[in-house]
Order: structure tokens, then sequence, then C-alpha cells
């Protein structure tokens, strides 16, 4: 394994690269407010494949956005395909954790010639804002704004009690949030803060209304496998719902545990995925 660092145009993403280098690209995508390391379990399962893990800007070690911007959705996309352009690869397979498979698809959607194969875990779909509630939206994004450069970050005395804080808000080990503690946490005069960009925590002044969601995945043309996880976020089961038949090649499996399987169950994990990207 060793680490990787891409300059895009206006930031640079950090990550870390496993695997023949000669092989298909199979780039990891984390959820909202993890990082790339979220992954390194199920690499020790899937060492035959080419794997790139990359933090998502404003996480990890990766770039915050600059002082004038926000995260908005659209531009993670805008991110990865430029990523995917300036790295030289053709192809992609993805492999996207919850917002990192929402991610995944809505490039493979836009960008169908860069997305050979999509693997979604504990993701479905989109989420989707309510027509109704828009200037309810968009009035609570502008108030986080303002909130946001007062908000101060926790801080702890080391990373064992980090990892603690991490832990009380998830659904895995202390093992596993000592895995995204250690690389989503930096030193600071009074010990031990998250790496993670404040900004991350503001409502999204804009969602996607349901007629565009089902529009994206429709025009999704490359296989897709979702693994739901039967603990993993009720959201998921609605979205399974709402918007299974949206896909034209989709495969559905059904893991044991939480939200984070791939780190807790990430033999099994690994196997649907190995299955799937290599026939």
């Amino acid at each position: 394994m060793q680490a990787v660092k891409f300059s895009l145009p206006t930031l640079s993403l950090a990550g870390w690269q496993q695997g023949p280098e000669t092989q298909q690209v199979t780039l990891c995508l984390h959820g909202w407010l993890d990082n790339a390391d979220s992954f390194l379990p199920l690499c020790a399962h899937l060492t035959e494949l080419n794997l790139v893990s990359i933090d998502l800007p404003g996480h990890g070690q990766s770039d915050h956005r600059s002082p004038d911007a926000h995260y908005h959705f659209l531009d993670w996309i805008y991110d990865l395909a430029t990523l995917i352009k300036s790295a030289g690869w053709k192809q992609v397979d993805i492999i996207g954790h919850s917002m990192g498979g929402m991610i995944g698809s809505v490039l493979a959607a836009v960008m169908p010639q860069m997305v050979r194969k999509l693997v979604l875990i504990d993701s479905l779909g989109l989420v989707a804002g309510d027509a109704a509630k828009i200037t309810e939206q968009v009035r609570t994004a502008i108030h986080h704004r303002w909130q946001s450069p007062q908000k101060q970050k926790p801080v702890y005395p080391d990373l064992h009690s980090a990892a603690l804080a991490r832990q009380n808000q998830s659904d895995f080990d202390l093992a596993a949030a000592l895995i995204l503690t250690q690389r989503g946490s930096i030193t600071c005069t009074e010990g031990i803060t998250w790496s993670a960009d404040m900004r991350l925590r503001e409502s999204s002044i804009y969602r996607l209304l349901p007629p565009q969601v089902t529009q994206l995945l429709q025009d999704i043309q490359c296989p897709v496998l979702a693994i739901l996880a039967t603990d993993g976020l009720d959201m998921m089961q609605q979205a399974r719902q709402q918007y299974q038949y949206c896909y034209s090649q989709l495969e559905l499996v059904e893991l044991s545990g939480g939200h984070h399987c791939h780190m807790t169950q990430p033999e099994k994990t690994a196997n649907a995925i190995r299955q799937f990207l290599l026939s």
C-alpha cells in the first residue's frame, strides 16, 4: 500500500493505493464524515484489485474548499470527474459507501464513459428534497452558514478518547472507530480534534427533487451491485422501495450488520464485490 495525492485545479485529494497498478482502477468513495481508511478492512480481502481510496474534499487529509465555497452535492461529481480525467483513467470501477455511493451513482449517470461497474454499500438512490419545503430549506442553510464560523470543533485529550466519541455516534466497535479516527484527526494545542471541515455539517441549500433523482438513476447504463445492510440506515429500505426499479442493471445483496458493514463484515462484503467486479 502506498500514499497517493492528486492535484486538481482548486485543491488536492489525498488517499492510498493498493494492488497491481496494471489492473483496472477501482475507486473507493467513503461516506459523509468518514475517510479513505474506512476501506482498510475491506482491502485486506481484495488484494487482487487495484484499489484507490481517496479522502473527499474537506475530509481526512484532503484539502478543504476555499473560504468562499461550500459543499454542494453536485460539486462532488465535478471533483471525481476531474480526478478521473486528470489521472488518465479511461474507465474505473467504483465502490461507494453511503454518500460515496450516491456520488458514484450520479457520476455514472452523467459520465457513463468513465464508469464500468458500480458497487453501492448501504446506499441506493439519492437524498431527495421536497418542493414544498424549498423555502425552509434555503432559509435553514443560510442560517447554518452564518453560524458555521462561530462553531468550534470538539477537542479530546488523546486519540483513544476521540475514537470513543466516534464510536458512540456509529454502529461499529472501537477498533473500527480507531481506524477512522487515526486518519480523520489532527493534533492541536489542547489535544486531538477532527480534521474534517466544519462546513460539511451545514444543511444543503438545495436538494434534487424526486423526478430529477429518478431521471439520473434511469440514466445509469453500467451494471450496479447494491449491498444493503440488514440493520443499516432506515432510509435505505425506503430508497429500495422507491428507486430499485429505476436501475436498468441492478443486483441486490443483503448482508447482516449495520451501516458500516464493509468495516464490520469485510470478508463477506469483499466476496460479493469480487464476484461482481471480476465476472
